[in-house]
């Protein structure tokens, strides 16, 4: 049985043979950074565990990391809608740390600098990002995605009424919950992945790092969950496993198209071949159309524009591809990052003209844009059809 002890950002638990100070931070707080460094210089631990996996961790050491992203591999693999999402998250954190003159995650920069400094192992107790984040895509529909998304793209207008107090009561709540809590009413399943489950992670991490005193630096928003469930069983694979695709997300990629078919075909025999050839026709144009605006919206090159209109209508009716993915392509080809594209990309997510004139995040953007497009297209052919028929 652990014994606590809080006093408050800072909490003592008494676990087995091991004495862990777990410290509660703000992500973006000068206050939290010097707080962190103050502890471990004082306490001078065994082990600093730090809320960051391995790929976090090398983001931090490497500061050149997006040199080495493939953006045509992350459109093949049918992750820019999670990779724009990130970048989006990103840019609010670190807006709102320059608007304070601190670095993105400096408490946890500062942690790993004075654990070094003292002599203290440094362990990484977070999951895995891309798991964190697949476990959320691969749960969510679509629709729930675009409101994540807008919801996030609604978050980044609002830095102006930020200052340091409120960053301070940001201590409450993980920055990522305060981004969330609003889209996390109608989308609960980002609360229970985000931060219900990393709160069971993190405490079974932290419980098992080496030494007999451990200085734990989480986000205050998971210190609650960490202290309940730290004398609990808790299966890390479990948490690290991806749950199947949703059965019925199977059943209408496949029904939808399958259905328009359908249609198509019932008009040519109910209909005749005008009929038939009018729905056709509004499929054509109604997917197209969308598509096209949506490529449109992203400000893609022509030729990505007219792709997106021509693929969208035959993309539809093939659930193993979608229209973003080959306007996607389209763009990488005709307007291929540069390397200083890969070196600004840091620094264009902190505004919306950075991210339409970044050449790596418009790929991204043409890639969902086209791909939302292309979805309202499909509803709204649908009554165009069967009003034809």
């Amino acid at each position: 049985m652990s014994v606590i002890n809080t006093n408050n950002a800072i909490h003592r638990i008494e676990h087995e043979d091991k004495e862990i100070i777990i410290i509660g931070t703000a992500h973006v707080s000068k206050e939290s950074s010097e707080l962190v460094q103050a502890v471990i210089n004082e306490e001078k631990p065994d082990t600093v565990c730090v809320e960051l996996c391995e790929s976090r961790y090398q983001s931090i050491r490497q500061k050149k990391k997006w040199l080495d992203m493939d953006i045509i591999k992350v459109i093949k693999e049918k992750k820019a809608f999670l990779l724009l999402s990130n970048l989006l998250l990103a840019s609010f954190q670190k807006r709102i740390a320059e608007k304070l003159d601190v670095k993105p995650g400096e408490e946890m920069i500062k942690a790993i600098e004075t654990g070094e400094s003292v002599g203290a192992e440094i362990f990484l107790a977070d999951r895995d990002i891309r798991i964190t984040l697949s476990r959320t895509w691969r749960i969510m529909g679509l629709w729930q995605k675009v409101k994540l998304l807008f919801q996030i793209v609604l978050s980044l207008g609002d830095m102006d009424d930020i200052n340091q107090e409120d960053i301070e009561k940001m201590k409450q709540e993980d920055i990522l919950e305060s981004i969330l809590s609003e889209v996390g009413k109608s989308v609960p399943v980002l609360k229970k992945i985000l931060i219900d489950e990393r709160d069971l992670y993190l405490a079974a991490k932290i419980k098992s790092a080496p030494g007999q005193k451990i200085v734990a630096v989480v986000g205050a928003g998971h210190v609650p969950g960490i202290k309940k469930h730290f004398n609990d069983v808790i299966d890390i694979d479990e948490l690290e496993t991806l749950p199947p695709k949703s059965k019925t997300s199977k059943f209408i990629k496949w029904f939808l198209p399958s259905l328009i078919c359908i249609f198509i075909v019932l008009g040519f025999f109910y209909g005749g071949s005008k009929s038939g050839a009018d729905m056709i026709k509004w499929w054509f144009i109604a997917n197209g159309l969308f598509a096209g605006i949506g490529a449109i919206i992203a400000l893609a090159h022509p030729l990505t524009i007219f792709s997106s209109i021509v693929a969208a209508p035959l993309t539809s009716l093939n659930p193993m591809i979608a229209a973003g993915w080959v306007s996607g392509l389209i763009e990488a080809m005709m307007r291929k990052p540069k390397v200083k594209d890969f070196e600004h990309l840091s620094e264009d997510i902190l505004s919306i003209k950075g991210f339409w004139g970044n050449k790596v995040t418009r790929i991204l953007l043409v890639v969902v844009f086209t791909n939302l497009g292309s979805s309202l297209g499909t509803f709204v052919a649908i009554p165009l059809m069967l009003k034809v028929m």
